[in-house]
């Protein structure tokens, strides 16, 4: 396979080269050391390169965060992404439960694109379809960022219980650290926790240090994995009776999601009110 250079590497050559002019005035040796190095640089480039190439193809979501990868499938799995089904497992979720269209968001409270998301886009998703009644909000756990994301999971789980889950999703995001930094080690979470208003510090001690919902949590995990999803955030829009699901992979803008969720109101016969 031919490998052609990029740009930044063409321009590494000619500083290379540069500098060979000015070492020819002075030493032979120095040129043949060069020539060595710059040879040795050439291969490594070309190797590089190469790996780079096949790793686009093995793993495309390795060359960009933020790359999108829209997907319509017809799985089976309108069972689980059913408002019935969601609600039965105990899935946190906001918004009118009579909304004909559901946005499920797979996350992780160590993710530093699902912190971005969190506070760029899903404001104006609530603005637009969440408080207008046009969509439901679930969240689903996918903690594989770091080996704190399970605990930090078990522990929004459990704020759930008591009606606090977005309260305490808001405030893990707002004081998000580097992976596995210590930030969420349980003695934070518990902190963290005491600050929300009105939260029974007894009954969550309780969940947490039992592990109440390490089950609930495997089930979100397998879950996302049967669809595909590896990194978080990704995120499926559908049809409340859980028909025509749309997967969604990456800390998008709002319009991607617009896009998808006008269409989806659209097929329904439901006016989007963005016109």
């Amino acid at each position: 396979m031919v490998t052609f250079l990029t740009r930044q590497e063409l321009y590494i050559f000619s500083e290379l080269s540069d500098l060979l002019t000015v070492l020819f005035a002075f030493k032979k040796e120095a040129i043949k050391l060069f020539t060595l190095i710059l040879s040795l640089t050439a291969s490594i480039l070309i190797i590089v390169h190469v790996e780079i190439e096949l790793d686009s193809n093995l793993y495309p979501q390795a060359l960009g965060d933020d790359m999108i990868q829209l997907q319509h499938q017809d799985q089976n799995q309108s069972g689980a992404f059913s408002l019935t089904n969601l609600l039965q497992s105990g899935s946190p979720h906001q918004g009118n439960l009579s909304s004909p269209i559901l946005l499920i968001d797979f996350g992780d409270f160590q993710c530093y694109l699902c912190d971005r998301y969190v506070k760029n886009t899903e404001p104006l998703l609530n603005k637009t379809y969440v408080q207008t009644g046009k969509v439901a909000l679930f969240f689903k756990h996918l903690p594989n960022r770091g080996t704190d994301s399970t605990g930090a999971a078990l522990a929004a789980q459990c704020t759930n219980d008591q009606g606090k889950f977005w309260q305490f999703h808001n405030l893990l995001y707002n004081n998000q650290m580097q992976i596995d930094s210590g930030w969420v080690s349980k003695e934070n979470l518990k902190k963290f926790a005491s600050k929300i208003s009105g939260l029974d510090m007894e009954k969550f001690d309780s969940c947490f240090d039992g592990e109440k919902y390490k089950p609930f949590v495997a089930n979100d995990l397998e879950l996302a994995l049967s669809v595909g999803f590896r990194e978080t955030p990704s995120f499926v829009i559908v049809n409340s009776n859980g028909s025509e699901p749309e997967f969604l992979r990456g800390a998008l803008p709002f319009p991607s999601f617009a896009v998808t969720i006008d269409k989806k109101l659209e097929e329904l016969k439901v006016p989007t009110g963005r016109d």
